[in-house]
């Protein structure tokens, strides 16, 4: 079977982590540049290229430190996306630039808008809590808005029994996945921007309706059938992003296991007092690999 994600998107991906890198250091002027970039860059190579962005945004790269300005910067990097994905669906979109107590990005159709809110996570992460998503909070950032959506990697999702679930559905918050928001804009190529519009809104008029339950897999039964029912032109569109699932956490993977595998040679090259040192890092590079190497596809989009 032939790749979906294409090498060119792959190396696109390693530019822009690299890119993040250089232009980290002054916070302000650096996510202006990066704004423009990202805007220009759509421009000039179109949708589907924003679209390989959505597929392979959701992991934070592990070269970036922790707390660091690279990574705070990828975060801004994720928010931008999730503005353009709207925008390109035929919706005004805008990227706050206050940092607490509100949403990241607004959206706005002619008959409704929302708040939404871009996570990422590094592969190597193992306690993430219903904090990390925030969809609780995303209730209150409404500020008058009917809808609210979290937007996440698939494979970071619960699959079972989380709060996560019991809160959208009791809040009204759509959490939604950077795969579903990939699928919709492959609609709106194929069908438009105003049936993609009303797809979108049928989508968070289920998160609406459903009964307040940790269920994963009530929640995303509903949210998926939905998507399926609306038309069948989304039937292929949906095979196809099943198939980048699983190529996106291979491609992840590959990408943290490098850098991993590199950091470990670098500290074993050490001399002996040097290795001393870094002799706490190692074992936390051990226990990053072995995370990453737990990943995998969770099934959500198998759920119809």
């Amino acid at each position: 079977m032939s790749k979906i994600i294409s090498d060119k998107a792959i190396k696109a991906r390693q530019y822009w982590i690299e890119e993040i890198r250089k232009l980290s250091g002054n916070f302000g002027s650096d996510t202006d540049k990066l704004e423009k970039e990202l805007e220009d860059e759509i421009k000039r190579n179109g949708v589907l290229t924003l679209i390989d962005h959505l597929r392979l945004c959701g992991n934070i790269p592990e070269s970036y430190g922790h707390d660091t300005s690279e990574e705070k910067l990828y975060s801004k990097y994720t928010d931008y996306l999730l503005s353009l994905a709207y925008t390109a669906l035929g919706l005004k979109s805008l990227v706050l630039k206050e940092r607490t107590d509100a949403a990241d990005v607004e959206a706005f159709a002619k008959d409704y808008s929302f708040v939404a809110d871009a996570k990422a996570f590094r592969l190597s992460r193992t306690a993430k809590n219903q904090k990390d998503f925030k969809v609780q909070a995303m209730q209150g950032w409404k500020r008058g808005k009917p809808y609210a959506m979290v937007v996440c990697p698939i494979y970071q999702l619960p699959t079972s029994s989380s709060q996560i679930y019991q809160q959208a559905t009791t809040q009204n918050v759509c959490v939604f996945t950077y795969s579903h928001l990939a699928l919709l804009l492959a609609y709106s190529e194929k069908e438009g921007k105003s049936k993609a519009q009303q797809l979108l809104k049928k989508v968070f008029e289920t998160v609406q309706t459903l009964n307040p339950s940790k269920n994963a897999t009530d929640y995303w039964l509903a949210v998926n059938r939905t998507i399926l029912s609306f038309s069948k032109a989304v039937e292929p569109l949906w095979s196809i992003e099943k198939g980048v699932a699983a190529e996106s956490i291979a491609i992840s993977k590959e990408e943290a296991l490098t850098f991993l595998a590199l950091e470990r040679e670098k500290i074993m090259q050490m001399s002996h007092e040097e290795a001393l040192k870094e002799l706490i890092k190692v074992h936390k590079i051990e226990s990053r690999i072995k995370t990453v190497g737990t990943v995998s596809d969770n099934g959500l989009f198998t759920l119809q």
